[in-house]
């Protein structure tokens, strides 16, 4: 299971969290992966940065998602772990 956490917190929510979640709402439909995803949201990661979202995927903290990077992020960071899971 891959737990992915959304930060919404003051200064991710000012930067698009709710775009974030709608994505990451998408990505995980659209790949038929629900079963193995949980999405979340989560107050301050304590890792803010000055572009984009914060979103911790397991243990990873990852800075600085944007509606502009998500489609790699998404492949690299939680269609990855999916995958790898399943082998």
């Amino acid at each position: 299971m891959v737990i992915v956490q959304i930060c919404v917190g003051s200064s991710c929510h000012i930067k698009g969290s709710q775009d974030i979640v709608e994505l990451l709402e998408k990505a995980v439909a659209e790949h038929h992966i629900e079963d193995e995803v949980i999405l979340t949201g989560s107050f301050c990661i304590g890792k803010c940065n000055r572009v984009g979202v914060t979103v911790q995927v397991n243990d990873d903290v990852h800075v600085g998602v944007t509606i502009e990077n998500f489609s790699e992020f998404f492949k690299n960071n939680i269609l990855a772990l999916v995958e790898n899971e399943r082998k």
